[in-house]
């Protein structure tokens, strides 16, 4: 099963980094956010994916283009222009790069790839989210379904802390960053099958969450799998602080591979 990562954002509010990489080669730990991801899936078989670039996707191409080289301990002979190489660390990844345009939105984006996933069930994630997620739960989820789209749906806690006050002014109960009030989101980690296609027409004006998703909801088929472990997006510099602080201090959830 192939796996399908959107790749093509811009990635504004995190800072000078986006201005000269795509916001899923902004690094943790040394690591673009989109090897994570990658690695997540690997973990559970699966090593074949195609990354929708958009804005600055040489970055990505040669990231990939070059990643056996750099991984690796060479000699060079200059003199005759011959490498040697040592040691190696690598994937066993198959990634196709496909370029659907610098402002081309989700749904676009996704229609795009249609003629490389081919008449099969795939997955769609975003380039920009981690997750300890169980991927063969998820399959499980969506083939027991029925449906034709399955999504992960995720409750995120609140931004702030709840207090509970009584009517004479006693504080009776705190609760720091609950959840937000029963509230599920979208988090990505999708699983479809190809004729989820026919919901997204042409054009790169299509916004994926937006019409496709809600007719396939309207129509009943869309499934969603909930994940109530850990989930963070990567949306602003803060973001990208606190996943970098949970990998150097060895509390990274969504690392579930062995070094």
């Amino acid at each position: 099963m192939k796996v399908v990562i959107l790749a093509g954002g811009l990635g504004t509010r995190l800072g000078e980094e986006t201005s000269i990489k795509p916001k899923p080669m902004v690094t943790i730990g040394g690591y673009p956010i989109l090897w994570h991801i990658m690695k997540i899936y690997s973990f559970y078989g699966f090593n074949e994916f195609i990354v929708l670039c958009g804005y600055k996707s040489e970055v990505i191409k040669e990231y990939f283009v070059n990643y056996y080289i750099n991984n690796s301990d060479i000699t060079v002979d200059l003199e005759t222009n011959n490498v040697q190489v040592h040691r190696n660390t690598s994937e066993p990844w198959k990634v196709t790069m496909v370029y659907t345009g610098r402002d081309t939105l989700t749904g676009g984006r996704i229609k795009k790839a249609q003629q490389f996933i081919g008449n099969e069930t795939f997955m769609l994630t975003y380039g920009d989210g981690v997750a300890n997620i169980n991927i063969a739960e998820l399959i499980e989820s969506h083939k027991k379904s029925g449906k034709l789209a399955t999504l992960t749906a995720y409750q995120p806690e609140g931004r702030f802390g709840t207090i509970g006050i009584s009517s004479n002014g006693t504080v009776e109960s705190f609760q720091e960053k609950p959840k937000q009030g029963g509230a599920w989101i979208n988090a990505g980690f999708f699983v479809l099958q190809p004729e989820i296609f026919d919901y997204i027409p042409e054009g790169d004006d299509v916004i994926w969450e937006q019409e496709p998703l809600k007719n396939l909801s309207k129509d009943g088929k869309l499934n969603a799998y909930k994940h109530d472990g850990f989930w963070h997006a990567m949306d602003m510099l803060k973001d990208k602080i606190d996943l970098n602080n949970m990998w150097s201090q060895n509390s990274a959830p969504w690392k579930i591979w062995n070094d």
